[in-house]
This record gives C-alpha cells, structure tokens and sequence, in this order.
C-alpha cells in the first residue's frame, strides 16, 4: 500500500489554498439590548404607552419621568434611610422602609415632586473596629466622607436631570448632618454659577422627640421606653408598608404584639394611627421646606 501519495495530495492541497482569497470574517453578532442605539435613544421620542400612578422614580420609566416634569413636577425628594440594628422585631430597613411611606405622601401632596431612589447606605458607626450599629450583623456603614460624596454626586445628577428644586430628608440621626452640608455647598455653588436649582435640606422631618409628644397629646397614645431601639411611630409606619417588616404575626403567636406598652394588633387600628402619623410628619416638613424656599429669595 502507498502511504505517501495520500499525504503528498494533502500537502498540495494545503498549498494550493495560499493562491485562493481568504474567506470573509463572520459579521460581529449584535446582543439584544445592546444595540448602538439601544443606549442613546432619541430623548425626544413620544412615549406610547401609558404611564402608572407612581411617585417613585425608580418605577417609572426615563419617558415617563421625563412628560413628568414636562407636565410641572420639578422638584424631587432625595431620601437617606440605613441598614441597622432595630431591636428582636424590626428588619434591618427599618428606615428605608418608613421613608416609602412618608415620600410617597408628601411627594403627592407637594404636588409638583417625584421621589429619587432612596438611599439605603448611610454613616452607622466606625467599620473596623466595629462602633455603633456596626457591633451588630446586617448593618452597613459609610464613613462620613464616602456618604456626602454619594449625596453630591445624586443630588448633581438630579440636578442635570433638570429638577429646579431637590428636598433632602433623613430618617436616621447619623445622616442628619451630612445632608445639611451637602445641601448647603451645592446651594451656594448653583447661585454663584447664576443657576435656578436650589437644593433644601429639611431637618424638621426627622424631630422623633416632638413627635412622640404629638403622639401622646393628638392620639392619647403614651408609651413606656423598654430599652429597644424600637417605638410605636416607628413600628406604626412600618406596618403601613409591611406588616412582615415588624413581624407582627410572629409576635402576636408569642404574645409580644406590643411595643413600649402599646398594642400592635389589630392591624387595622395600627395603620390609620401610622396614616395621621405620617400626615404629621409631612405638614410639618412641608411648613418648614416653604420657610427655607422664602428664605431664600
């Protein structure tokens, strides 16, 4: 058997291939929603679809936010919460949690406002060694630097997003002073530069020690302090949102359906005072944002 023609017919035919044009590449595969237009859409295309009833930005479209401020809704609320220890009954959102309700009603009774992406990762203690809330598993901490150039850098986006007026609010006392500082450099920045916007920080929102006396007095609620970072206004409102973030049914199986001395169950009855509540907190942050606006011109 000759074994060498077969190869010697291989070799010429490998030869042979040099005289003929390479083959063409294969065309580059487009991904789906990675198109070249899939990321700078014509940001004056009509919008075909209709929109929902939402407040919050982060459930909206970008056309939908966007025919909202065209329909007047200039001014958003920019929200700082945590991620903390909250006693052996609240989820570590507490926070996050009571601003969904108390944005959403003074956004809508504003009028004219959306609400940003509520921001979860505040200062909460030293990270390592481990201070405050940071003794405990699930909290996050920022330090002070990294949370007021988060703040800037959402309060500036906002800003370009062609929002006039932005409302700065904290649910927590470590978030309290950054956001007065944020708002106040970028306030004076924006002026200097001739700009409109106007960012306002609000710390009448977040006044725990008159609100419990409100507490007392207009819903003759008095409570009794048991030592946990936990109290009625705050399980009240959370219940509004979600029951399972206080885990109330759990409790009420073990009898400790209460918080400093005042009942939980039933749900109902918890809810409307959480609705007066957070009305409450939203008059008084409304009255205090129209003195800081007039203060200003």
């Amino acid at each position: 058997m000759n074994l060498i023609a077969p190869a010697l017919a291989a070799s010429f035919a490998a030869f042979a291939g040099f005289d003929q044009a390479p083959a063409a590449a294969p065309s580059p595969r487009v991904v789906p929603g990675a198109s070249a237009t899939a990321g700078s859409p014509d940001p004056n295309a009509p919008r075909i679809i209709d929109g929902v009833d939402t407040v919050f930005m982060e459930e909206m479209t970008w056309m939908e936010i966007r025919d909202a401020m065209k329909a007047g809704k200039d001014t958003v609320i920019v929200a700082s919460g945590g991620l903390e220890q909250n006693g052996p009954y609240l989820v570590s959102a507490k926070h996050n949690i009571v601003l969904r309700a108390t944005t959403e009603a003074l956004a809508r009774k504003l009028g004219n406002a959306l609400v940003s992406s509520i921001i979860q990762f505040v200062p909460e203690g030293e990270i390592d060694p481990p201070t405050g809330h940071m003794k405990y598993p699930g909290t996050i901490s920022l330090s002070a630097a990294t949370f007021e150039a988060l703040l800037t850098d959402v309060v500036s986006s906002l800003k370009t997003n062609g929002f006039k007026t932005i409302v700065l609010i904290g649910d927590s006392g470590g978030n309290q002073a950054g956001m007065k500082k944020v708002a106040e450099a970028l306030s004076a920045k924006w002026a200097a530069a001739g700009a409109p916007n106007r960012a306002y920080f609000i710390p009448e929102y977040y006044q725990y020690a008159a609100l419990q006396d409100w507490i007392e007095t207009g819903l003759g609620i008095k409570q009794v302090d048991e030592g946990l970072h936990d109290d009625y206004a705050i399980s009240s409102m959370m219940a509004l949102v979600d029951p399972n973030s206080i885990r109330l049914k759990q409790r009420a199986a073990k009898g400790k359906d209460t918080i400093n001395g005042v009942k939980l169950s039933p749900l109902s009855t918890t809810q409307a005072n959480a609705r007066k509540i957070v009305e409450h907190r939203v008059d008084a942050t409304i009255e205090a944002l129209k003195k800081a606006m007039a203060a200003q011109r």
